[in-house]
């Protein structure tokens, strides 16, 4: 079992459950994206560039999605709490998966970047 594995395996049932299918439903959006462990915490990144991420909240305990260019989302289930650039997506692991929700923000985080990439090349 590599690391990346080692991280789902290591949490307790619903929160393992909850994390694997945040895992399958990010990886599912866009045949660029993947994953790699950064920080001792699964990050996906969109052709090369990190734009989300999975952890465990210490005071609330829940998993949730880490947004690393959340500045730019209104969504108001998104906490900035004290980060400057990023926004994080609380789940409770008891309850079903917003799925709709979630493919959403995902393709809206691969727009902000395919927007960047293009004015990149334009410059």
């Amino acid at each position: 079992m590599n690391a990346l594995e080692n991280y789902y395996e290591q949490h307790k049932e619903p929160i393992k459950s909850c994390l694997l299918a945040l895992r399958s439903i990010i990886l599912a959006q866009d045949q660029d994206i993947s994953t790699s462990l950064k920080y001792g915490m699964p990050f996906f990144s969109y052709k090369g560039k990190m734009f989300c991420y999975l952890w465990m909240h210490k005071k609330y305990g829940q998993p949730y999605i880490g947004i690393v260019e959340g500045k730019h989302f209104e969504e108001p289930f998104l906490l900035q709490e004290k980060r400057s650039r990023m926004k994080i997506w609380l789940f409770d692991p008891n309850e079903d998966l917003p799925l709709n929700t979630i493919q959403n923000v995902v393709q809206k985080a691969i727009s902000l970047y395919q927007t960047e990439v293009v004015k990149l090349k334009n410059h």
